[in-house]
């Protein structure tokens, strides 16, 4: 781990700090994820919270539990409330509507505690997370079969959101992976919005050009490996072919092409502060 100060990202996974692999809100993710390896997805137990506000007027179901889950088509939007253990608050979401693979989902926070440590990943979920997959997402797909993974999302961050970022996650194993125990070769993280100073692990290897926009790339290891392609300038609306980040790592020989993409998440990962984030239209479609 660098000695950069500014915030960074823990693992979604693992805490990156220390030497320890996996700490104990990372332990109750993977225990909640095994419990959902032949159910739909459920909320899971979580210590009491402060009350939270109620969600929109239009939102059709809201959790505020740690790893609950809204289905949502193919996809589910998770509460991941990974590394609540390093701080204080609460974090609810909910969806405000669907049209066919087209979602609007939000989410809001309020976290204190540990400023450079992550406290969750609230996100929409298509593929594989530890354990739990929902159908007809046509994930996983073999990178060396080139097919595209387009995406837009367009959202709204609150004003002084904290410190965090609006990020797609993609995972990748090297077999077709069925449970929580397959552990993910690589982390791939796109950084489409940033603030408070937020950082993302390993060391600055260079800038690349992706989709019309420059891109940092950060690389590190936490177990996997970890790629972080941090946009230069925020945006809040992205419209992308996700097989070119990919394209990239393979390129500088960082990915091998017979790993699979068996994950798309995109969320907020915060680390402390205030705020909110609203999906007005959200999509991903594997060609």
């Amino acid at each position: 781990m660098s000695d950069r100060t500014t915030p960074r990202r823990g693992g979604q996974r693992t805490a990156r700090i220390g030497t320890a692999r996996i700490g104990t809100a990372v332990a109750a993710a993977l225990t909640v994820a095994a419990s959902l390896t032949t159910a739909s997805p459920a909320a899971a137990a979580a210590p009491a919270a402060p009350a939270a506000p109620a969600a929109p007027a239009a939102a059709a179901a809201q959790t505020c539990e740690a790893f609950g889950t809204i289905p949502m088509g193919k996809y589910y939007v998770n509460n991941n409330l990974w590394g609540q253990d390093s701080g204080q608050g609460r974090q609810c979401a909910w969806d405000t509507h669907r049209s066919g693979d087209t979602i609007g989902w939000g989410t809001e926070w309020e976290w204190s505690g540990v400023s450079h440590e992550v406290k969750s990943f609230t996100s929409a979920v298509l593929g594989w997370h530890w354990g739990w997959r929902s159908g007809d997402t046509e994930l996983p797909v073999r990178l060396s079969d080139g097919r595209p993974v387009r995406t837009s999302w367009n959202y709204t961050v609150s004003s002084a959101p904290g410190t965090m970022n609006v990020a797609y996650d993609l995972w990748l194993h090297d077999k077709v992976a069925e449970d929580w125990e397959d552990q993910p070769t690589d982390e791939v993280m796109i950084w489409t919005y940033r603030s408070g100073g937020a950082g993302p692990l390993g060391q600055k290897t260079g800038t690349v050009n992706v989709g019309g926009a420059a891109w940092d790339l950060y690389q590190g290891d936490i177990g996997w490996k970890v790629h972080s392609f941090v946009r230069t300038a925020n945006t809040t609306s992205v419209r992308l072919d996700l097989n070119d980040f990919l394209r990239v790592l393979q390129q500088r020989g960082s990915v091998g092409s017979a790993k699979y993409l068996s994950s798309v998440q995109a969320g907020t990962e915060v680390f402390t502060g205030k705020g909110r984030l609203d999906t007005s239209a959200y999509s991903v479609d594997v060609g």
